[in-house]
C-alpha cells in the first residue's frame, strides 16, 4: 500500500492561495508471492519454484510479463548465474485450471510474458531451476532468487524473493588400493583406505565412522595408521588373526569437510576433505 498526496492552487487579481494537503491511500489489486519446494540444494540438482499471484481488484489484469534473475551475482565483474532455467517445465495455472503455456525466454535471466490475472482470481506459475557450477557450496552460502513483475495496470513492479541454501552434512567415499600387488608369502602387504569428503561439514566424531574389512588372506602382526598417527588395538580397532576381521572403533575415524574455491570463471571447485587409514601387515 502507497500513500499519495494532493495540493490545488487558486489564482486570482494576481493572488496565488493553495488548498490543505489531501492524503489517501492507493492498495495495490495485486500481491504476489514466491516459495521453493525444498529450501536446500545440492550440486546438479533441481529446485521447483512456485510463484502466487492474486488479484483481489475489480478488473482483469493482463500482459503481465515476469522476469526471473535465476539467482545472479557479480564476480570480477561478472553476472554469474547459480541457477539455469529447466527448458519445458513451466507450468501456468489460472485459477487452479492448466493452461497453454505462456511465451518463455530461458535466458538467463528468464522472462515469462503474456500473463493474466482474473479479477479476484488468482494465477500460479510452476518451474523448475537446475543448479549450476556457480552455485556457491560453502555452508554459509545462499542464493536469493529475484523475481519481478511488471506490466499495464501496476503502479509499480512487484518483486519477491526466495532464498536456498547448500545441503549441510557430510558426503563420503572410499576407496582401496594395496601394495605390492603381486607377493609372496610371509611378505609384508599394505592396505590403503582413502576417505573422501565432498560435503560442506567435517564428518566427526559424532557421525560414528565404522570401516570395516576381512583381510584374505589374513594379515599377521598388523600396523594401522590414521593420517600418520599410530592406532592401537583394542582402544581404536579390533582385528581378529584367525577370520581376518578388522573393524575401526565407531568415531575413531573423523574426515575434515571438503574446501571451496572460485576459478576465474566462477565456477566453483571443490577439494575433498581427506582422511587416510593405513594397514600393514605380513602375509
Amino acid at each position: 500500500m502507497a500513500s499519495f498526496t494532493n495540493v490545488a492552487t487558486l489564482s486570482y487579481n494576481g493572488n496565488l492561495i493553495s488548498s490543505n494537503t489531501v492524503t489517501g491511500e492507493l492498495q495495490e489489486a495485486l500481491s504476489a508471492s514466491k516459495t521453493a519446494a525444498l529450501t536446500e540444494y545440492t550440486p546438479g540438482s533441481d529446485i521447483t519454484y512456485i510463484i502466487s499471484l492474486v488479484n483481489s481488484g475489480s478488473v482483469s489484469l493482463n500482459g503481465l510479463t515476469l522476469t526471473d534473475n535465476l539467482g545472479a551475482y557479480e564476480f570480477e565483474g561478472n553476472t554469474l548465474y547459480p541457477l539455469a532455467y529447466a527448458d519445458g517445465s513451466l507450468k501456468y495455472f489460472i485459477n487452479g485450471v492448466l493452461q497453454a503455456s505462456p511465451a518463455v525466454t530461458a535466458g538467463p535471466p528468464l522472462s515469462v510474458s503474456g500473463l493474466s490475472v482474473p479479477s479476484g482470481g488468482n494465477l500460479m506459475l510452476v518451474y523448475e531451476a537446475a543448479v549450476t557450477a556457480f552455485a556457491p557450496r560453502s555452508a554459509e552460502a545462499s542464493i536469493a532468487n529475484v523475481a519481478t513483475v511488471s506490466g499495464e495496470g501496476l503502479s509499480e513492479p512487484l518483486t519477491v524473493t526466495e532464498t536456498v541454501f547448500p545441503a549441510d552434512g557430510a558426503s563420503l567415499s572410499i576407496t582401496k588400493a594395496l601394495s605390492p600387488a603381486v607377493i609372496s608369502e610371509n611378505e609384508p602387504l599394505t592396505y590403503t583406505f582413502t576417505i573422501q569428503n565432498t560435503g560442506n561439514t567435517e564428518a566427526g566424531a559424532e557421525a560414528n565412522i565404522i570401516l570395516t574389512d576381512t583381510f584374505n588372506p589374513v594379515l599377521s602382526n598388523i600396523s594401522v595408521t590414521l593420517n600418520g598417527v599410530a592406532l592401537t588395538d583394542p582402544a581404536d580397532y579390533t582385528y581378529n588373526p584367525n577370520t581376518g576381521l578388522f573393524t575401526t572403533a565407531a568415531g575413531r575415524i573423523t574426515v575434515p569437510a571438503a574446501t571451496f574455491t572460485q576459478n576465474a570463471d566462477g565456477s566453483w571447485v571443490v577439494t575433498p576433505g581427506v582422511s587416510t587409514l593405513v594397514v600393514t601387515g605380513t602375509v
